[in-house]
């Protein structure tokens, strides 16, 4: 009998460290800012030197900062170092994923990647370092993956130096946005032909932390408040969509509502979530194709790759500037190319693959995640049928005034049905991202959604 208590104690035991993965040592912290850089990437460049090491990124007043807040681009007078075609792609295709090679088949005459010099720009602020050492230190994953313990104060970058897969992950879920966000965008979905309708949105992003007056029980499990409007098209004009995007959604799934402007009716929203579709966007974009991919990390296994050298979007300031107008950037089969900027970077290649006891439209993503900014840069979709269905594009540019990356514009692209969805447009805006705005509780709230949204 007392054997069987000791090895039932010890299976016992076993599970719990299965299920409870552990932070990294204090030697392996140190690495952060010596050897890696304060965010956990390798601070040296590669072999050949395409790739400079980090050298503290580019600093606050790189460039011009216009009336509506646009940024200057640093990099304006440099021209590509060459440009991958259909007819060059090959050549280059070790450095490519498969979704990019696959529009160079789809989009022949068209599709192109202009490669710049690489620049590793990313420059956080001190406080948002420290906050990172001691995420190391201290915070460990629970619920195979699925939730984070120990995560608290500032909450960023939840696993510096991962050990696999799903913390990959966890650190663009977690990722520095500059604090509290307000922005104006525009979306598109163009048919095939490149004619589309323009959806605004006006959305909000706040982190509990960073509410005075937010009930810290309220929000201990929330990572962000978002909250969407829609201001264009007047059909849709009203709707907006509140969501509590809580750390462990296992034990407390997303909490989302939204306020239908026709039926003037608040109501809950369990579809935002998971493959359910994403605001006005023609079923072309999930509800966690959102940020590249957002929400819960249970329907998958995330296997972590390791990293590879690859050309990702990177320092898009041209594709942002204000003397764009959103008809120069939408085009047929995809965005114009021209405007685009592609650099040769470190990312870390993960691959979800749904559980055999899930579900979800994406049986697969691959996906590849930038060392410097923990963002997303690409990720291809793939159907249940294994066939390459979706390919997404995340054009990033670093705000060095505000010391945050973020998305300039994130494309998603169905290479079956020769379509594809725009998010993020802001150059004929009144403004570009408006950073560490004032939040209020209450504005957060399922009340607070009907005056939200009076048209």
């Amino acid at each position: 009998m007392r054997k069987m208590i000791l090895q039932c104690g010890v299976l016992a035991l076993s599970l719990v460290a299965a299920n409870v993965m552990a932070a990294v040592s204090p030697q392996e912290a140190a690495k952060l800012g010596t050897t890696l850089t304060p965010v956990g990437a390798e601070k040296a460049g590669n072999a050949d030197g395409s790739i400079p090491a980090w050298t503290g990124g580019i600093p606050k007043n790189a460039g011009a900062v216009d009336s509506k807040g646009f940024l200057a681009d640093p990099f304006a007078n440099e021209k590509p170092l060459f440009v991958i075609t259909a007819a060059t792609v090959d050549k280059y295709k070790d450095k490519l994923s498969d979704g990019q090679v696959a529009m160079f088949k789809r989009y022949p005459e068209t599709y192109k990647i202009p490669v710049y010099t690489t620049h590793r720009t990313v420059n956080l602020p001190d406080d948002i370092y420290e906050s990172i050492k001691r995420s190391a230190l201290n915070v460990k994953s629970i619920n195979d993956g699925n939730g984070l313990e120990n995560f608290t104060g500032n909450r960023y970058y939840a696993f510096p130096i991962p050990k696999n897969g799903v913390e990959v992950l966890w650190n663009h879920i977690t990722r520095y946005h500059g604090g509290n966000l307000r922005r104006i965008i525009t979306q598109a979905t163009p048919q095939t032909n490149g004619s589309y309708t323009p959806i605004r949105f006006e959305e909000e992003v706040a982190v509990p932390q960073l509410i005075p007056d937010m009930d810290p029980a309220k929000g201990a499990n929330v990572l962000t408040f978002f909250k969407q409007s829609v201001t264009a098209p007047a059909r849709l004009a009203g709707n907006v969509l509140l969501v509590h995007e809580t750390l462990d959604q296992v034990k407390e799934p997303r909490l989302a509502w939204i306020y239908n402007a026709g039926q003037r009716r608040v109501r809950r929203a369990p579809q935002v979530a998971y493959d359910g579709p994403g605001t006005a966007s023609d079923g072309l974009r999930t509800s966690d194709n959102f940020d590249m991919f957002s929400g819960a990390p249970d329907r998958y296994d995330w296997k972590l790759v390791g990293k590879k050298e690859m050309y990702i979007p990177y320092n898009a300031y041209k594709l942002d500037s204000p003397s764009l107008k959103y008809d120069d950037i939408i085009k047929a089969g995809h965005i114009n190319q021209d405007l685009t900027r592609y650099e040769l970077h470190r990312v870390w290649e993960v691959v979800g693959t749904v559980k055999p006891s899930e579900r979800h439209i994406y049986a697969k993503r691959h996906m590849y995640i930038d060392e410097d900014s923990w963002q997303v840069a690409l990720v291809d979709h793939y159907d249940g049928r294994g066939q390459l269905w979706r390919v997404a594009e995340g054009h990033a540019q670093f705000y060095y005034n505000h010391q945050t990356p973020a998305y300039t514009v994130e494309t998603l692209y169905d290479i079956i049905a020769g379509r594809y969805i725009a998010l993020g447009m802001k150059n004929e805006e009144k403004s570009s991202f408006v950073f560490g705005f004032n939040a209020k509780a209450a504005d957060y709230t399922p009340s607070a959604l009907r005056a939200s949204g009076v048209r």
